[in-house]
């Protein structure tokens, strides 16, 4: 066992998550440089350090010491102290300071600084203020690396440690003894399993009323990742207590409390009880009293209307039928409507109608949609400019207030959008949380038209939101449901309407845009799959084949997501001298790649810039589903630069590459609201509850040239078969139903 004593010189590497960490200490006593590995709590450079290990022969960085124990001292000569304050460690502190403060005090310093600090305004150059600032960064980085020693006991990582120490500074130690749950609720990252490991570490029992009340709140939150709103009693319990190991019986009592502390809500459904975290249920409340505010009713004669139109398919050289017509008749008397129709029915036609309808009124348009690559869909069907909602709501990274999701919108009840007429498309895919923000940002009086296929599959985030405002039959719903000459000529449309009746599909018709490759393994299919996507759908099509996508039911088996990904890599971007890789989470990622993004961040930045490399536009935010490209990896800065749709750049911290992964292949899921050149998509055996009609008719109608099946075509026409739709339950019809 070897022991150095010296100064950090440089903190060559280290990990936040888990604080392992690389630096260089140069000896006290013989001024030599020693490198040394291990986790290290909370360390900066210029600090006297003490530690004991092993030293080994690194086959490319030479000598290290393998760190098993530290210790952290108080410099103790002058030169050490002024060394260690003009290292940057004290903010406000450079060289020139630490010199006079060393000057002034000797090796009294430390002293000092921790129990006299006022007495630094002696020094010149330092205020009353000052002093008293900088004695407080030397008492919280002494609690600080207490707090983080404290930590790391209970298996908490670094960057978790900061962000509870920043919560709640001192008290954390009471917290973590006493209630490790509060961690779950004020703190993102902490999640319940996290604090239950702590809980049993410190010895709470397991049947504690902390411990019960926080897995009850914790199976409802993640009811949430499965659309629901929420979860009838029964289910609630029966999942709770299999998470918590604790009968049923002894969890009902907990309720009552709970929703005294306003922390449920619990109602009667068709004399079932059914259970609210309270926020989705007062967000599912406010939602449709504003729609109900909304849906005001106007006065313009039909037969203005028609006159006016006649003039607009004259000048546009289109023709509407009685369905279209009804549609902007409807717009022009709504305060709120809704159009809905699956692909070919002239949505876009009738979107663009109304658009001009109200042009010739002199009435200001915005268009939105829920995605980058939906909006830009909608700017290139319509020639008017479509923002996503999240821009259009100006989305703001930082979080209004705790706990607000790591973001709010400058747009609100207070700071009202000022539009005469707002029209959002694709609605299937927006969640309660989309939904209410953009109705607290719409004036009573703006016309507010919601178009979208309720066929699809609902969004991602929680609630049901175009289906169940449909379902109340509250408000004004057009259904376009004929098929225009021109859309009845592609096979593409014609089979997506029979998918959605449940029709038979001959699939060995010939056809030039829905094609049946049949093979029999999952080899097999994905060898067909790399051919059509590198050699012969790119021509046929006339599309990069990184436009063309592959999408498959699933993210596991041979036939899913992860496993593809890592085939399709090799092939279609395979590695070379001239591409860097970066590692991480057991995926490579590689300049060229095509990566998808895989949460909302609505904090990181991004930038378009114009072909000489000048900023043109930057803003926050990129979400869900977004696609983009590597196009540089910078190693010494340990950053990714990815570029996404519209020539948004983002640059990823190797720790943020969790946020990304390949999308190569992607899910049917993540492919909502957005249209390719072409897609292929393997069908092989799955499990039945996600093999269903909406889904492989969501996957068929985003292809805008050509469709490609591989694989078995008993498996396609089960799915054509299966009506099976995932439950969500949601409380916003029932609501609207309430006003």
């Amino acid at each position: 066992m070897a022991t150095v004593r010296g100064y950090v010189e440089k903190i060559k590497f280290r990990n936040e998550e888990n604080g392992y960490t690389v630096l260089s200490v140069t000896g006290q006593n013989d001024g030599e440089e020693y490198i040394l590995v291990g986790t290290f709590h909370y360390i900066s450079e210029g600090e006297l350090l003490e530690a004991s290990g092993t030293m080994n022969e690194h086959p490319v960085y030479g000598e290290q010491m393998a760190v098993e124990s530290y210790e952290i001292q108080a410099p103790e000569d002058t030169m050490s102290m002024e060394r260690y304050l003009g290292s940057g460690a004290i903010k406000g502190v450079g060289a020139a300071l630490a010199a006079r403060i060393v000057r002034r005090f000797k090796a009294d310093t430390f002293r000092i600084m921790e129990e006299e600090p006022e007495r630094l305004s002696e020094v010149k150059g330092i205020s009353d203020k000052m002093a008293r600032a900088i004695g407080a960064q030397v008492e919280e980085k002494k609690e600080m690396r207490q707090a983080m020693m404290f930590l790391q006991e209970y298996g908490i990582s670094m960057n978790l440690a900061v962000k509870i120490y920043q919560e709640y500074g001192p008290s954390l130690y009471g917290i973590v003894k006493e209630n490790p749950y509060r961690m779950a609720d004020d703190i993102p990252g902490v999640g319940f399993k996290m604090a239950d490991e702590i809980a049993s570490k410190v010895g709470i029992f397991t049947d504690s009323d902390f411990r019960i009340k926080s897995g009850i709140l914790y199976t409802l939150l993640q009811a949430l990742s499965n659309g629901h709103t929420y979860l009838p009693q029964e289910e609630l319990l029966r999942q709770s207590s299999e998470l918590l190991n604790v009968a049923p019986e002894h969890m009902e009592k907990h309720l009552m409390d709970m929703q005294m502390d306003k922390r449920l809500v619990i109602r009667e459904r068709e004399g079932v009880r059914v259970i609210f975290a309270s926020q989705y249920y007062y967000m599912e409340l406010n939602t449709a009293k504003m729609l109900h505010d909304l849906n005001v009713k106007g006065e313009v004669p039909g037969e203005r209307v028609r006159g006016q139109l006649a003039g607009i398919q004259e000048l546009e050289e289109i023709e509407l039928d009685e369905m279209q017509i009804q549609a902007v008749i409807e717009a022009v008397n709504s305060g709120l409507l809704i159009i809905t129709g699956g692909p070919g029915t002239g949505k876009t036609t009738t979107i663009n109608t109304i658009i001009r309808y109200f042009e010739l009124q002199d009435m200001s348009i915005a268009l939105a949609a829920p995605t980058g690559r939906a909006a830009k869909r909608m700017t290139e069907a319509t020639g008017y400019d479509a923002k996503t909602i999240h821009r259009l709501l100006e989305l703001n990274g930082v979080p209004e207030e705790r706990g607000s999701q790591g973001m709010h919108f400058e747009r609100n009840e207070e700071n009202p959008l000022e539009f005469d007429v707002i029209i959002i498309d694709e609605m299937s895919m927006v969640d309660i949380h989309l939904m209410h923000a953009l109705l607290k940002a719409v004036n009573v009086g703006t016309r507010l038209i919601l178009v979208g296929d309720i066929n699809q599959l609902p969004s991602v985030g929680p609630g049901n939101v175009l289906r169940d405002m449909i379902s109340s039959e509250c408000f004004n719903v057009v259904r376009l449901t004929k098929i225009f000459r021109q859309a009845a000529e592609s096979d593409i449309i014609v089979n997506a309407h029979k998918i959605n009746a449940g029709e038979k599909i001959p699939l060995g018709k010939k056809s030039n845009d829905f094609l049946f490759i049949r093979r029999d393994h999952p080899d097999a299919i994905i060898n067909a799959m790399i051919t059509l996507v590198k050699q012969k759908l790119p021509g046929y099509v006339h599309a990069d084949p990184f436009d063309i996508q592959i999408m498959t039911p699933m993210r596991k088996g041979a036939l899913g997501v992860e496993r593809m990904n890592t085939i399709l890599q090799e092939f279609l971007n395979p590695p070379s001298p001239s591409k860097k890789e970066k590692e991480s989470g057991g995926t490579i990622y590689r300049e060229g790649d095509k990566v998808m993004q895989i949460k909302n961040n609505y904090t990181i930045e991004w930038e378009c810039q114009n072909r000489y490399g000048i900023p043109v536009d930057k803003g926050t935010g990129v979400f869900n589903g977004d696609i983009g490209v590597v196009k540089e990896i910078n190693e010494f800065a340990e950053l990714i630069t990815v570029e996404f749709d519209a020539g948004k750049r983002v640059e990823y911290s190797y720790k943020q590459l969790e946020e990304l992964e390949l999308a190569y292949a992607i899910t049917i899921h993540k492919s909502q609201g957005s249209e390719y050149p072409a897609v292929v998509i393997p069908l092989h055996s799955g499990p039945r509850m996600l093999m269903t009609r909406n889904l492989i008719y969501t996957a068929v109608t985003r292809a805008r040239s050509c469709v490609c099946l591989v694989g078995l075509p008993e498996v396609f026409q089960s799915m054509v078969d299966n009506e099976t739709e995932q439950l969500r339950y949601t409380g916003l019809c029932d609501r609207i139903k309430e006003f």
